[in-house]
């Protein structure tokens, strides 16, 4: 799986996490779902989010550019 398609994945699943959980557990954990849609936010403008610093280090490479071969 590239990189893009992990940070995508790995936002949702923790959008949705936080949602259940404040449902659930406590009102104040909606602070993690500000948080991640935060980052998303700045780093539309800075190319620059925690995720993408994350997610090679499990294993995922950026997506290759071009035709497939």
């Amino acid at each position: 799986m590239a990189i893009e398609r992990g940070l995508s994945l790995m936002a949702g699943s923790l959008i949705l996490l936080s949602l259940n959980l404040a449902h659930f557990v406590s009102h104040y954990l909606l602070w993690l779902t500000a948080f991640v849609g935060e980052s998303l936010f700045q780093s539309a403008f800075t190319s620059w989010c925690l995720g993408m610093n994350i997610l090679p280090c499990m294993g995922l490479e950026a997506a290759r550019r071009g035709k497939a071969e």
